[in-house]
C-alpha cells in the first residue's frame, strides 16, 4: 500500500470554503463530463454519524477509460467505472474509491481544513505507524508545473486577481508569507492494488495522478474565487443539484445505449471501437 499526504494550501478561509469546494467540484465535474464520459451522480443526500454528526453522503460513478496509460488500457475492459462515496463533515471528509470489475484496488482519502499553511504536522491525528510509512508532498497551486492541456491563463493563479476580495496575484513565496486568510486541505491518500507483478506500477501512477488532480482542481477553487464568494450553502446546494441533472444528462445519454455489464471483461472485448466510449474524467474530490 502506498501512503502519501498531500497538503495544499489557499489564500481562502476554512470558513469560506465550505462553499467553494462545493461549488468547485460541481462545476468541474460537468466541465470534465461529455456524452458517455466524465462523471455520473448516483446519491446526493443528507447523512448523520454518530462520531462526526451531521453531514452529506454523495455516490458517484466515474467513467475514465481514456485517462489511463496504455498499459493498463490493455488489462481491462473498454467499458467500467470507479464508485466514488463520500462523507461530508466539514472541516473533514472520508472518500472511498472502488473498481467495478477490480475489488481488490481501492483508494481512500481522509481530508481535514485548517486556516493555517500546512504548518500542522499531525493534522489528521495519525498513529505512530501511519506517521512513519506516509509521504508529505506540498503542492503549490501557483507555481507547480501544470499539465498545458489544463492550463487555462484565467486560472493562472501568478496573475490572478480577485475583483471582489482584492486577493491575488500569488507571489512565488507566497506560501511561506504571513498571507491572509490562509487555509490548508489536509488530504491522506491510501492506494492499494494487491495484483501481484503490477501492484507498485499501479499504486505509483495512481498516486501521481491523484495529485495532478488536486493541482488542478484546488487551483480553479481559487481562481473562481469571484464566481462563488457571495453564495450561501442553500445557493450552492442548488447550483451544484443543477450542475447534477446537466452531468447525468451528458453521461448517461451514451450509457443507456451499452448494453454489456462493466463487470464482464469477456463480453467487453468484443465490442466494436465506436460502441465503445471514451473518458476524460478522474475523481471529484471533497
Amino acid at each position: 500500500m502506498l501512503i502519501k499526504e498531500f497538503r495544499i494550501p489557499m489564500p481562502i478561509s476554512v470558513s469560506e470554503y465550505k462553499v467553494g469546494q462545493l461549488y468547485m467540484i460541481a462545476k468541474h465535474s460537468n466541465e470534465q463530463s461529455a456524452e458517455g464520459e466524465g462523471v455520473e451522480v448516483v446519491a446526493n443526500h443528507p447523512h448523520e454519524d454518530i462520531e462526526y454528526g451531521a453531514g452529506q453522503y454523495t455516490e458517484k460513478r466515474i467513467y475514465l477509460f481514456s485517462r489511463l496509460p496504455q498499459w493498463i488500457r490493455s488489462l481491462i475492459p473498454k467499458i467500467f467505472y470507479i464508485t466514488e462515496k463520500a462523507w461530508n463533515y466539514y472541516p473533514r471528509t472520508i472518500t472511498e474509491y472502488t473498481c467495478s470489475f477490480l475489488p481488490r484496488f481501492i483508494i481512500n482519502v481522509k481530508t481535514c481544513y485548517e486556516d493555517n499553511a500546512g504548518t500542522h504536522e499531525n493534522a489528521l491525528s495519525l498513529d505512530e505507524s501511519q506517521l512513519s510509512a506516509r509521504e508529505v508532498d506540498f503542492i503549490d497551486i501557483a507555481y507547480d508545473d501544470i499539465n498545458p492541456k489544463h492550463y487555462k491563463a484565467e486560472e493562472d493563479l501568478r496573475t490572478w486577481h480577485s475583483e471582489i476580495t482584492g486577493r491575488g496575484p500569488l507571489t512565488p513565496d507566497w506560501m511561506k508569507s504571513d498571507l491572509k486568510p490562509m487555509m490548508c486541505s489536509y488530504k491522506l491518500v491510501s492506494v492499494c492494488f494487491e495484483v501481484w507483478g503490477l501492484q507498485t506500477r499501479v499504486e505509483d501512477y495512481v498516486q501521481r495522478a491523484i495529485r495532478e488532480i488536486l493541482l488542478v482542481g484546488h487551483r480553479q477553487a481559487v481562481a473562481w474565487l469571484d464566481q462563488w464568494f457571495n453564495m450561501t450553502e442553500e445557493d450552492v446546494r442548488k447550483y451544484e443539484n443543477e450542475m447534477h441533472i446537466v452531468t447525468n444528462e451528458k453521461v448517461l445519454h451514451h450509457q443507456s445505449n451499452v448494453v454489456v455489464s462493466p463487470t464482464s471483461p469477456d463480453a467487453v472485448s468484443d465490442l466494436p471501437e465506436e460502441a465503445t466510449p471514451t473518458r476524460r474524467s478522474w475523481f471529484s474530490w471533497s
